[in-house]
């Protein structure tokens, strides 16, 4: 396992290639804590954590946006139907966290909490020995989790004392990533044979944002085409409006630099905002107000299919 000074040493020689400030300068991308007090509350984390922004609170929110989803057993697909152990896992993948799929290995991961006394929300909680059940604490005593087939996602009172609480976020053997960063925002170098490959990186350095994430959006967006517009009006490789590209001081839309670096600024801000990159691809198609309007991702079907095209063009860029 890395060592302490080996996870200062991994985050600082990544910030030097993202263009991103010291370790103890607070960044756009955190929640206003310094990349320093991030790693003292994380131990020595190799996860993402509070540099990021995830906290327990953000998980729980994560959470909630699968409400009503059906239980589904082995069910991963929120489309279709979640068991307890996929909404958990899926929770925490939003956040750019990966977790085991089973409620056993995800009894395990982190580090134990000894009572529901001293749970935190964000919390697992497990449950029979062996588990064949877990759900995330939401504090007061509640749980978020899908319950049983015929049932769906949804609040409950914690109704019995869990078997295993584990807490995920801040401990050393949290599920590995690459330096206290969310997942929208790791693996951002080579984009080798990307067009504006070195645009998408001086602006991803400049504002916090993977270049890898903006190769994405261009790919969807526009195939990298600078002239596109589309029957909207949306103008350039980024698919700006107008209007929105005046507010990001874009002056033409049409021009690759000018067109990637308003992009950046817009999920930059999104990232802080949301801190989930489903809801940040969200925001970005159908504009912040209308994710927090729903409560999660638009019932939109430009923006339902928007989502996963882009997730599935930055998971092609490696």
């Amino acid at each position: 396992m890395m060592g302490v000074d080996g996870v200062l040493s991994r985050i600082t020689e990544l910030q030097s290639q993202l263009g991103i400030a010291p370790a103890t300068a607070s960044t756009g991308t955190t929640s206003g804590a310094s990349f320093a007090t991030a790693l003292a509350d994380a131990g020595g984390s190799r996860a993402a954590s509070s540099g990021s922004g995830v906290t327990g609170q953000a998980v729980v929110d994560a959470a909630k946006k699968y409400l009503g989803t059906p239980y589904v057993f082995g069910g991963t697909d929120p489309g279709k139907g979640l068991d307890c152990s996929a909404l958990v896992q899926r929770a925490y993948k939003d956040l750019g966290i990966d977790l085991p799929r089973t409620s056993r290995e995800q009894a395990r991961a982190g580090t134990k909490v000894d009572s529901l006394a001293q749970a935190k929300p964000g919390d697992i909680l497990a449950f029979d020995s062996p588990v064949d059940h877990v759900a995330i604490y939401l504090g007061d005593n509640k749980m978020i989790a899908a319950p049983k087939a015929g049932d769906h996602v949804k609040i409950q009172s914690v109704y019995e004392t869990p078997t295993h609480i584990r807490r995920v976020l801040g401990t050393a053997d949290a599920p590995a990533a690459a330096a206290v960063r969310p997942a929208s925002l790791q693996n951002s170098s080579s984009l080798a044979g990307v067009p504006y490959a070195d645009m998408f990186v001086r602006a991803g350095a400049k504002y916090g944002v993977s270049p890898k994430l903006l190769a994405a959006v261009a790919k969807v967006e526009s195939g990298y085409d600078p002239k596109a517009v589309s029957k909207a009006g949306a103008q350039g490789l980024m698919q700006l409006m107008p209007a929105t590209a005046r507010g990001l001081g874009v002056h033409n839309s049409f021009d690759p630099q000018q067109a990637i670096n308003g992009a950046a600024k817009l999920l930059s801000g999104h990232l802080k905002e949301f801190k989930s990159l489903p809801l940040v691809l969200a925001a970005y198609n159908a504009g912040g107000g209308n994710v927090h309007k729903y409560g999660g991702i638009p019932p939109f079907a430009e923006t339902q299919a928007y989502v996963p095209k882009v997730q599935k063009a930055l998971a092609a860029l490696g």
